[in-house]
Parts: structure tokens; sequence; C-alpha cells
């Protein structure tokens, strides 16, 4: 197991983590630490648990709106691809129905 230090308004923590992700979780707690400072000068310092909590509500609703995203992402892509089939069997619906025209056309010039 390694180990990462972070700065999150001016503390530092030491966190364990798995081997590798060492620089991950370097960045989470610099997105953390951001978020806690821009916070802080949107309404001003306040209690150290109080903040935290704040950020990690700011933290979900951002989390929540990137499922939203994802969500509708993947509907659109479920429509694409029924889009894909409706076209794929279209084109070979017309292509049958060129077949049959073509066999009338022989039988017609047969008779």
């Amino acid at each position: 197991m390694a180990q990462v230090s972070v700065t999150i308004d001016g503390r530092k923590y030491q966190i364990v983590c798995d081997d590798g992700q060492e620089a991950h979780l370097s960045r989470l707690g610099t997105y953390v630490d951001n978020r806690v400072s821009e916070l802080i000068a949107a309404v001003g310092k306040a209690d150290e648990a109080q903040i935290l909590v704040m950020v990690s509500l700011l933290m979900a609703d951002e989390l929540s709106d990137a499922y939203a995203e994802l969500e509708v992402a993947r509907t659109a892509d479920k429509g694409v691809v029924a889009l894909i089939n409706a076209e794929e069997s279209l084109s070979a619906d017309i292509e049958d129905l060129a077949n049959r025209i073509e066999n009338i056309a022989e039988r017609l010039e047969q008779a």
C-alpha cells in the first residue's frame, strides 16, 4: 500500500491508497482543496466540518449532474443504434423488393 500526503485548506492529511494510485489521489486532493478555497472565497471562513460538508454537497451535486448527462448520452446512443438498425433493416427490405421486381420483370419478358 502506498501513502499520499494531500493538503486541504492548509492542513496535511496522510492517505493510504493502492500502489499506482498516488498521482490520481493527489489530483483528487488538489481538486478538493480548490473547491474548498472557492467555497471559502464565496461564503467566508466557517467551521472546518461545515466547509467540508458544504464542499461534499457541491461535489455530490456535480456528480449528480455528470450522471444525468451520462444518462442523456446513453439514451442518445441507444437512439442512434436504433436508427442504424432501422436503416439496415430498411436497406435489406429495399434490396429484397428490388430482387422481387427483377424476378417479376424476368417472368414478364419470358411470357
